[in-house]
């Protein structure tokens, strides 16, 4: 039986840049690196702002990006850990470019700071309009390069191994293979990003399905706040499509606005800050004026803009929109609010560990306590890359003081000749996803326990499938699918009145 020191499943920033930090510090590690898809694609190659980090202490200051984040949050920060994110930041930028990684300057050679909605000043670092596609190439060519760093790609994570209430391990399909792999690890560690793909409407690519949540809530870790799912209010409108792409906050601060069929900027009316409010009253607001509109969504207004700096500053996005036959000089663009962020998950301490021992959630599926009930933009990608470094000093440690006991499984075989239909699996993901609205989630409780009931149908007709076939990795994702969205409705519909009054006092003091 062969075993690891440390098993990473999930290649974007949190998880590269923690096999990084673990071989700087003890290169003698051996690394594993479990991709459920190519490597490259995450959640992070598609982050379009950049990193929020507070560079001149003189226009700028931590005390004023920490209350930025807590005021986003609407007061349901952990206030110790928006502290320690935010004055480590920028150690943690300046390790990034140590590793290779390029940002925007301006003129005089200094960093290039943008401003996004939540932010009290400019201080969002950037590569263009594609930062986080940057950052995971530079991780990426980075972790190529280690010869203990082993990677397995098109591996989709099915559970984590446990013996003893501590997690020894994670079990795994290969693309349509019928035998089910187990690896073992000293430290078993969750970056599987987000959960997009549960929602009508979603930014994120396919992969983002909800797993690491799903497969820590399955051995007892402590899932928290995964009502808040953060919706990004710009993404392009195209009739038929659910994933969408996304139009980035930096582009309302860079003097976009946001119109209805009328031509009117209406978001004054939600927020005196307009365009450059935090990305759930922007969103609530289209909402609501979605829901007077006829054609399901609203505008972006660019064309009163410098067309050749708009051009320059964001050539990914011009491009995209000239591709779809839309011209930003002209025409008005339209957009919807999209799930974009889920900004609860695996509840972790300062370290990344989680509830049960070994085993450490980092990224987007863990619950950090930064982002409180609604993340401030720019300020996940930070995320990252302060709980890589801090989750590395607390494996190590462990590694080096604790002895594990590996019980290895015989494997198990699936009869792929049993798989269930794949057209009865997409039905039931579609079903799924007409469930999952921005409005559920900020509907009444009534109507919440009228989509979990429908949600529980659809896991127990999806069980009833599998007692008759075969789990197959489409169903297993499914699965996953399924129970995070349960985990989001059940709590969302718990939210204990005290904590609504407090967000309710937070916004008003």
């Amino acid at each position: 039986m062969i075993t690891y020191d440390v098993l990473i499943s999930g290649t974007g920033i949190a998880g590269l840049s923690l096999a990084i930090h673990l071989i700087e510090q003890q290169p003698d590690s051996k690394i594993i690196l479990l991709t459920k898809d190519d490597p490259q694609l995450t959640n992070t190659s598609l982050a379009q702002g950049g990193i929020a980090t507070v560079c001149n202490q003189i226009t700028d200051s931590f005390e004023q990006h920490i209350q930025d984040t807590l005021e986003a949050g609407q007061g349901m920060c952990k206030r110790h850990v928006v502290e320690m994110v935010v004055k480590q930041a920028p150690r943690r930028l300046h390790e990034l470019i140590k590793w290779g990684a390029e940002f925007d300057v301006d003129g005089e050679g200094k960093l290039a700071l943008a401003l996004e909605g939540g932010h009290s000043h400019n201080r969002v670092v950037h590569y263009k309009d594609k930062t986080g596609w940057h950052i995971q190439e530079v991780l990426w060519n980075r972790i190529l390069n280690e010869p203990n760093v082993e990677v397995i790609s098109n591996a989709f994570c099915m559970d984590i191994l446990t013996n003893e209430n501590q997690a020894i391990g994670m079990s795994y399909l290969l693309d349509a293979a019928s035998e089910e792999n187990r690896i073992y690890a000293k430290s078993i560690v969750l970056a599987t990003g987000g959960c997009g793909q549960l929602f009508e409407f979603t930014s994120n690519p396919e992969i983002a399905t909800g797993d690491g949540v799903a497969m820590a809530f399955r051995v007892g870790a402590t899932i928290t706040d995964m009502q808040y799912i953060q919706f990004h209010p710009t993404a392009l409108y195209e009739k038929g499509k659910s994933n969408l792409f996304l139009i980035s906050e930096a582009v309302r601060g860079f003097g976009g606005y946001l119109v209805n069929s009328q031509g009117k900027r209406f978001v004054f009316d939600y927020d005196t800050r307009g365009e450059l409010a935090t990305r759930d009253i922007v969103s609530e607001a289209i909402c609501n004026e979605i829901k007077k509109a006829t054609d399901g969504h609203v505008y972006l207004d660019l064309r009163h803009l410098n067309q050749e700096a708009f051009k320059n500053h964001f050539p990914t996005i011009y491009d995209r929109l000239k591709n779809v036959g839309l011209h930003p000089e002209t025409d008005l663009i339209p957009i919807v609010p999209v799930a974009h962020y889920q900004c609860g998950g695996i509840d972790v301490d300062e370290n990344g560990q989680t509830s049960v021992k070994n085993l450490y959630a980092l990224g987007e599926c863990s619950y950090t306590g930064l982002h409180g009930a609604n993340r401030l933009a720019s300020n996940s990608l930070l995320e990252a890359l302060v709980f890589s470094y801090t989750a590395s000093k607390q494996i190590i440690f462990n590694n080096n003081s604790t002895t594990q006991k590996f019980s290895p499984i015989q494997h198990s075989l699936l009869k792929l000749d049993g798989i269930i239909d794949p057209s009865v699996l997409t039905e039931f993901k579609n079903q799924l996803r007409s469930l999952m609205t921005n409005q559920v989630l900020h509907g009444s409780k009534e109507e919440k326990m009228n989509t979990m009931t429908q949600l529980i149908k659809i896991h127990t007709d999806l069980m009833e499938c599998v007692d008759y076939c075969c789990r197959c990795k489409n169903c297993c994702e499914l699965e996953n699918m399924l129970q995070t969205a349960m985990i989001i409705i059940n709590q969302s519909s718990m939210v204990l009145q005290s904590e609504k009054n407090k967000r309710n006092e937070y916004a008003f003091s």
